[in-house]
């Protein structure tokens, strides 16, 4: 079973594009293990001048998502950047199940848009069971507000949110 899956816009992949990509982020299981499967967009925007190349990665382990997203002169100067990226980010993700007991710190201000929020897309994932404790740290660890997760304690899909005093909140559906 292929474990990576690429979608390309405004290009066409290669399969030496593609064994590329491949061979850089198998190298990534030296720092995590469980590695379920990667998802990979690569995209070219013509009119860009600086860095017009874009590479996407989500890699999906057992208890959460690593993501990065990065720019480069050709798709193999953004692979480059977004593996380097992938590697630091799995081994601090390692690093926080070894250690379970540290909080994640929180974020001192909070910035809001100012113009009228809108739709723009939709995403779907997998849903795995975990603490409140381990959606935190998922949440810090994609830079986000807010984390959708299902709760191992109560076997609900709950939503793990930055609350404006800086603590945490979690919205579940009433029984």
């Amino acid at each position: 079973m292929d474990i990576y899956k690429f979608t390309g816009r405004n290009l066409d992949i290669t399969d030496a594009m593609k064994s590329y990509t491949e061979t850089k982020l198998g190298k990534l299981e030296k720092f995590f293990d469980n590695i379920i499967d990667a998802k990979v967009v690569m995209s070219y925007n013509h009119t860009r001048n600086v860095d017009p190349a874009r590479v996407e990665v989500q890699i999906n382990v057992p208890t959460g998502v690593v993501r990065a997203e990065e720019n480069g002169q050709d798709t193999y100067a953004a692979v480059d950047k977004a593996v380097d990226k992938l590697e630091r980010q799995l081994k601090r993700f390692k690093d926080r199940l070894r250690d379970k007991k540290t909080q994640p710190p929180l974020p001192t201000e909070i910035t809001e848009d100012e113009e009228p929020a809108q739709i723009v897309r939709v995403k779907k994932y997998v849903l795995r069971p975990m603490t409140p404790e381990d959606a935190a740290m998922e949440m810090e660890d994609l830079g986000h507000t807010f984390y959708m997760f299902l709760n191992a304690e109560t076997n609900l899909v709950s939503v793990l949110y930055l609350r404006q005093d800086g603590h945490y909140g979690i919205l579940e559906p009433a029984k």
